[in-house]
């Protein structure tokens, strides 16, 4: 049942602000009112700034834009929210709540006491087996949404995730397409892969977004992220590749080829969903291509994609089967419509039953804005309870020497009382550093995630260079690390002088694989001095020489890492061009100073490559990763 006439659907995207306002449509369906959107920049996606740029962000557009309703349903962009696929095993259905418990438990990054979680049961299998999707969010950043949209009065009642809302809108709007369909969102700062079959859904947030660009670029032509973001919006699109001429303008053919290595890094990530998708979820391969999200707006995306996937593409309209209502600038919503998947998502959530219906509002958050709604309920019997009081004053003033006389007997059995309650207070204080105690404990297991993104930052750098050194060399490229430490790396004549010193602690070859920055298999050079090649390739299993298996090592702090010194082997390509070897690593600086996890300052190439000859397989250089927030031990 609605709750109002019209109602809002807000975006709270990582890069930009999306709303629009909607009511029931005769007939049944939804109708567009109005619309509005705001940019937020690179603040944004940074958490200490956020807050402040979307509530400047929202009150302007809610002005500006004459939006009447305050009833909203929000969501959080995607790099904010943890999302898994589970399954569960054929058990009775009464049993089926505490599993998925279990499961929450064991998959969700964070204390679930301190999240908002929820989930949706996808379909059963003919054995009886359950896929479950999970969804998860810290509950403080929910709180933070609600104090925004309470800023500006606001009444929220669905919280709920961008890939969920993006996929009732797909739904509902392309019923009718017959098939697999796979969806690219590209947000600023992580990207969503869904694909559509019949009754079959999969999602999958990947961390690569248009704001990668923008730092790249700007990283590349030393201007500010604001300038950088103008200039690539303005003038920039996606380098088409070698067979196409470059651009005369040096700073828009840097811009498109920027934009192309970081749309090849999104279209591994797609590869790798889909290949998931298709083996593990019993899925079919896609026929068709739908581009939608604020970076896939950029000249050429959708001849890229077509490109590499080998499927048609076109952009997803969210409003394909919406009512727009006559007074809606259908000129400026055409330039914008890809933008509003997840806004139609949240409106539909109003007048139907969707296929995913997840809630991600904390019951603080709930009771909070219930009580505000009461207040002035509750003002009102507050003055009415102060007129009684008054009232009653004039007839107690009659009896008060009664009540002095109660008061003394009283005083005597409130002293024994009133120390009790000093012991109390002092019981209160420890009780107080107890809970700092363990507040410092939560800090430090919430650091647990941190590691394996870095590893898996690594792994993308290495993957992102391989491909970009191949591009410009024409042969294949191999680089892994060999190895790895969290301080300088030990010398060798003081490593044997200090027995006693402590040893660096060694990363098993497995973890070391598991993450990419070593080859899971490697052929062995031949005779004639050529290298070996790893039999997948890349990064996620390069390109393997003789010289025998990494040796990752970590040393062991005892307060944090800030540098991490790693020691990159790679294929010797002397043979092809002389100065490959330095191409190789220089690329491979460019990329790890590009990344938004490192220090562009202070990453750097710090020693000297390896000089070989020919004949050799491969060749070591140094290199630093400064990293911007330091891992707490």
């Amino acid at each position: 049942m609605l709750k109002a006439k019209t109602f809002l659907g807000i975006d709270f995207g990582a890069g930009t602000l999306k709303i629009a306002e909607f009511e029931p449509a005769d007939g049944g369906g939804l109708k567009l009112l109005r619309f509005g959107v705001r940019a937020l920049g690179l603040p944004g996606s940074q958490d200490a700034a956020r807050d402040g740029v979307l509530k400047r962000a929202l009150s302007e557009l809610l002005t500006e834009g004459g939006f009447v309703s305050r009833q909203a349903n929000i969501s959080a962009p995607g790099y904010q929210v943890f999302s898994k696929f589970v399954k569960l095993p054929p058990v009775d259905a009464s049993k089926i709540s505490q599993i998925i418990q279990y499961e929450a438990q064991q998959n969700v990054p964070f204390p679930l006491t301190e999240s908002a979680w929820d989930h949706q049961i996808l379909g059963t299998a003919a054995d009886g087996a359950r896929e479950v999707l999970l969804v998860a969010i810290k509950a403080e950043v929910v709180e933070k949404l609600f104090a925004v949209g309470e800023s500006v009065g606001l009444k929220m009642e669905v919280v709920d995730a961008s890939m969920a809302a993006l996929a009732n809108a797909f739904r509902y709007n392309y019923a009718d397409v017959e098939g697999c369909s796979l969806l690219i969102d590209i947000g600023a700062k992580t990207s969503n892969v869904l694909l559509f079959e019949k009754n079959k859904f999969y999602v999958r947030t990947v961390p690569v977004g248009a704001n990668t660009i923008t730092q790249e670029y700007s990283v590349e032509s030393k201007a500010p992220f604001a300038e950088a973001e103008k200039f690539k919006i303005s003038q920039g699109f996606v380098s088409l590749g070698g067979a196409y001429e470059e651009p005369d303008d040096a700073k828009v053919a840097a811009v498109s080829k920027v934009a192309r290595n970081v749309l090849t890094r999104l279209h591994m990530q797609v590869n790798q969903t889909v290949q998931f998708y298709r083996t593990q979820q019993g899925g079919s391969a896609p026929q068709r291509v739908y581009l939608c999200g604020g970076g896939s707006v950029m000249a050429y995306s959708a001849e890229f994609f077509q490109e590499k996937l080998n499927l048609p593409v076109e952009y997803f309209s969210p409003f394909r089967n919406i009512q727009i209502d006559p007074s809606v600038n259908v000129e400026e919503l055409e330039k914008t419509a890809s933008f509003f998947g997840e806004a139609v998502g949240l409106g539909l959530r109003n007048i139907a039953d969707c296929p995913v219906e997840l809630n991600l509002l904390p019951k603080s958050s709930k009771a909070r804005q219930d009580f505000n709604s009461k207040k002035p309920f509750l003002v009102a019997a507050a003055f009415v309870a102060a007129a009684g009081v008054w009232a009653a004053g004039f007839f107690y003033s009659k009896v008060a020497a009664v009540h002095r006389e109660g008061l003394a007997t009283i005083s005597e059995k409130v002293e024994p009382l009133a120390r009790v309650e000093t012991s109390l207070k002092s019981e209160e204080v420890k009780l107080s550093d107890v809970h700092k105690q363990t507040d410092q404990l939560g800090a430090w297991l919430s650091e647990r995630g941190y590691w394996p993104d870095i590893l898996t930052e690594v792994r993308s750098i290495l993957k992102a260079t391989e491909a970009e050194a191949s591009q410009k060399l024409g042969v294949p490229v191999g680089i892994w690390v060999d190895t790895f430490y969290s301080t300088e790396p030990p010398k060798p004549e003081v490593a044997a002088a200090e027995d006693d010193a402590p040893k660096p602690m060694q990363m098993s070859r497995e973890l070391m694989m598991r993450y990419g920055l070593l080859p899971k298999s490697a052929v062995a050079p031949g005779e004639g001095g050529e290298a070996g090649v790893a039999a997948e390739g890349g990064a996620a299993g390069g390109g393997a020489a003789g010289g025998g298996a990494a040796k990752p090592k970590l040393a062991v702090s005892t307060n944090e890492v800030a540098v991490l010194n790693l020691s990159i082997r790679a294929v010797n390509l002397q043979k092809v061009k002389q100065e490959a070897n330095g191409q190789i690593a220089y690329d491979l600086e460019k990329m790890a100073k590009a990344s938004p996890l490192f220090d562009a300052s202070e990453t750097q190439l710090s020693g000297n490559l390896e000089q070989v000859d020919d004949t050799t397989a491969t060749f070591t250089f140094p290199l630093k990763l400064k990293l911007k927030r330091p891992i707490k031990l």
